[in-house]
This record gives structure tokens, sequence and C-alpha cells, in this order.
């Protein structure tokens, strides 16, 4: 069940701010503050904003124009989540070790949480394509590390029908991931590695030719998002605009490190970026 729902957070008068130059520049506002470590930022379509505060183990809830709520109490430790076509929510819960599903009635799912009958580590980012096709990423940070059943990082994909399949293995620990607007491309960020890995997709989802679209990252790459040009938005120290093949457009500088993001296509067009205890809303500031 969805918890009641109760006002936390005050939402603050907008705050212009030049955070990038040529070729575009963004102005931002703050709309909550206060959290410990917020994470995983999904827009719905329905008109409000998803994200979790892992640290404080809730997913919150934001309509612009009012304050933020709590959506849920004891969360799993929730960081990266999604919506389908459907209006329905995808969570990674970290401390439960698993993927959730949320339909629009508050009954809640377990998709996923174990491969080949061990746990999953502690999923971390998630996306779901306009086809339906899930593709989580799986690795272990911290105290995570010590609670392993699998001795390898994962990323995952789960069709609408059938089987979860495994797309990747890689050495570092794997943490955003996103899919192309046109649903050909998926791209996984690499903790470790501080680069971003791109897969083909084909008709039935499955994942090919991998590659490193963009290497050396500023910071460590977290969460992700695409607009629907096909750019990919990469929050690691602030927010990295990159185009489909892997060229940097410009950076978003914040001043604290951004853990995720999301871009809602416009008019008018956001990004979503979540920050340490802060979630701001950025657009182009107009000329």
């Amino acid at each position: 069940m969805i918890a009641s729902r109760r006002r936390i957070l005050s939402v603050l008068p907008f705050v212009p701010a030049l955070l990038a130059d040529e070729p575009g520049r963004y102005v931002t506002e703050r709309i909550a503050v206060g959290l410990r470590f917020t994470e995983g930022p999904a827009w719905s379509k329905d008109g409000f904003l998803i994200f979790s505060d892992t640290a404080k183990d809730q997913l919150l809830k934001w309509i612009p124009g009012r304050e933020a709520e709590v959506f849920r109490e004891h969360a799993g430790g929730p960081a990266g989540n999604a919506f389908d076509a459907e209006g329905r929510l995808y969570t990674c819960e970290t401390r439960a070790r698993r993927v959730t599903r949320t339909d629009k009635k508050g009954a809640i799912e377990i998709l996923a949480d174990r491969w080949q009958g061990k746990r999953l580590n502690a999923p971390a980012g998630i996306v779901v394509s306009k086809s339906g096709h899930v593709y989580f990423t799986d690795p272990a940070f911290g105290y995570q590390l010590d609670h392993r059943e699998l001795d390898f990082y994962g990323v995952y994909h789960i069709p609408p029908k059938g089987p979860m399949e495994l797309v990747a293995r890689p050495a570092g620990r794997p943490h955003g991931i996103a899919v192309a607007a046109n649903g050909r491309t998926l791209y996984v960020s690499n903790a470790d590695e501080h680069n971003v890995r791109a897969y083909d997709l084909d008709r039935n989802g499955s994942a090919s030719n991998e590659r490193v679209l963009v290497s050396g990252t500023p910071g460590v790459p977290g969460g992700m998002g695409v607009d629907e040009k096909g750019n990919l938005y990469v929050a690691a120290n602030g927010v990295s605009v990159y185009t489909p093949q892997g060229h940097l457009i410009q950076t978003i500088e914040m001043h604290d490190p951004a853990s995720s993001c999301a871009v809602m296509d416009g008019p008018p067009a956001y990004i979503y970026v979540t920050s340490r205890g802060t979630v701001y809303r950025m657009h182009v500031a107009e000329e």
C-alpha cells in the first residue's frame, strides 16, 4: 500500500542561476531541499516527479506548484526509478536487493530479486523502453560488497514476455542506464571506469555490439537521461550532455556532484537533477 501522503518540504521561490555558457545557458530552481541523499528522478506522464531519498528509505512525489510529499515509507532503500507507458512505477530497492513495479492502484510486484538462484547485489539504475522492455544495473557499493552472493556486477534485461536475461558483466560497477528515444540503443554508465558504454538493441530488446561511447567522464557517472533528439545527459560533476555519437556538447556545472537526472521534453523542456539533499529543475534560459 502507498503510505498516506504528508507534506514535508517547502517549494522554494525561483532562483535564477547561470549554469553554462555556449551552446546553451540554463537556469535552475530548487524544488526540494533538506533531504539526505536523493537519487532516481522519474517524470510521470500524469504530471508529477518521483524521486528517492535512499538514506531515509523514502520515495517522494513532487507536483509542480506544490510541496514535495512522502509517496512511500520503508521503500527498501530506493535508488533508480522509471515509469512505463501505462504509468506504472519501477524501483530499484538497493537494501531489499530487488526490482519492484507499482501499479496505479498502489499494488507492488517483485520483478527481480535473484539471478540463477542467487540474490542480486543491489539494483541501482533502471529504465523502461517505450515498447516495455526493462533494463537495470546491479552494482554493489559500500557495505553491499560484504553481502554479495553473485561474483560479478550485472546489467539485466526483463522483456515483456519471457525470462530475465543477463546483458553484460562489466569489470567495473555499472550504475546509470538509459534507452535512446528511438529504442535502438542502450546506455550504461560505469562508476569505476568513468565511462559510458552503448549497446545496440534489436526488435526483441536484446543487446549486442558493446562499445565505449564516452571515456573519462568528469567525475563518477551516475544516472542518465535522454531527450527526443537523441542527446544523452550524464550526471557526474554536474550534468554533461553528449550527442548520440558520444561527442560532448556542454557540461552544466553544479555546486555539488549530481547523482542522477531525468529529461522531460517540452514545451517546456526540463531537466530534473538529484544532488545530495537537493532536487533541482533546470531549463534553457530565454535569450
